[in-house]
C-alpha cells in the first residue's frame, strides 16, 4: 500500500498554457474559456493516467486485414465533487469515453470565525468493489472534501487503485490524504502545488473560488 504524487506540471507541456489561463484573474472572466481550460486538462490527466493502467492485445479487423492492438484491460469509474468537478470530470470522460460515472455533493458549512465543516448530502455510485477508481476536483486545500467523498464513496465497494487528480493543491491537503489513507492504494495526479491557505481555507495564490468561476457566485 502507497501514496504517490504526480505533479504534472513540473514538465513543460500545453498544460501549463492552460493552467496560467486558468489562474489569470482577465481571462477567468470568460466563464466558458474557464470550464473549457478545465476541461482541456482533465483531458491531459487522463491522457497521462492512461499510462499507468493495464492493457490486453485485442484483434481488430481492418478493411485489409488484422492488427493486434493493446487495449484497456479494466474501464475506470470516474468520480467527481459537485459543482466544480464537473468540467474536469467531462474532460476524463471525453477520453475515458467507456466508463462509469459517481458523483459526490461535499461541501463546506462555514460557521463563525471562518471555522467550517464538511457535509455530504448527495452521493450517486456504481460498485467500486475491485475497480479503477479516478476522482476529480480542481482544488486540494485543506483536503477535507476529498477525505470525506473518499471515504463516502466507498460504501459502495472497495477499488483496487484510486487516482486522486486536483488541478492545484496545498501541502496541507496532500499531508490530510497521506494521513487518512496509507493504507490504501493511492496516485495522487497534482497540476501545481501552492504553499499557503488563506483564513478561509484558500489555496493561495490559487485561482478563486473555482466553481464560482465556472458556474456563477452562489449564496451562501
Amino acid at each position: 500500500m502507497s501514496i504517490v504524487i504526480k505533479e504534472i506540471g513540473k514538465e513543460n507541456s500545453l498544460f501549463n498554457q492552460f493552467l496560467s489561463e486558468l489562474r489569470n484573474k482577465n481571462i477567468q472572466r470568460d466563464s466558458l474559456r474557464f470550464r473549457r481550460n478545465l476541461e482541456r486538462v482533465g483531458e491531459i490527466f487522463a491522457y497521462e493516467i492512461s499510462k499507468e493502467l493495464e492493457y490486453i492485445g485485442k484483434e481488430v479487423i481492418t478493411p485489409l486485414g488484422t492488427s493486434f492492438v493493446n487495449v484497456l484491460k479494466d474501464v475506470p469509474v470516474l468520480a467527481t465533487i459537485l459543482r466544480a468537478g464537473l468540467p474536469m470530470h467531462q474532460g476524463l470522460l471525453n477520453y475515458f469515453d467507456s466508463a462509469d460515472s459517481a458523483f459526490v455533493s461535499a461541501f463546506r458549512k462555514y460557521k463563525k470565525g471562518n471555522k467550517f465543516e464538511i457535509k455530504m448530502d448527495y452521493l450517486s455510485s456504481t460498485s467500486l468493489e475491485d475497480r479503477i477508481l479516478i476522482i476529480s476536483d480542481p482544488m486540494l486545500a485543506t483536503g477535507g472534501s476529498m477525505r470525506t467523498s473518499i471515504e463516502a464513496i466507498q460504501q459502495n465497494g472497495k477499488p483496487k487503485h484510486i487516482h486522486i487528480v486536483c488541478l492545484l493543491a496545498s501541502e496541507e491537503g496532500i499531508a490530510e490524504i497521506k494521513r487518512n489513507f496509507s493504507l490504501h492504494n493511492i496516485t495522487l495526479w497534482i497540476g501545481a502545488v501552492d504553499d499557503e491557505l488563506t483564513a478561509k481555507a484558500y489555496i493561495v495564490p490559487g485561482l478563486g473560488d473555482a466553481g464560482d468561476l465556472a458556474f456563477g457566485t452562489k449564496l451562501g
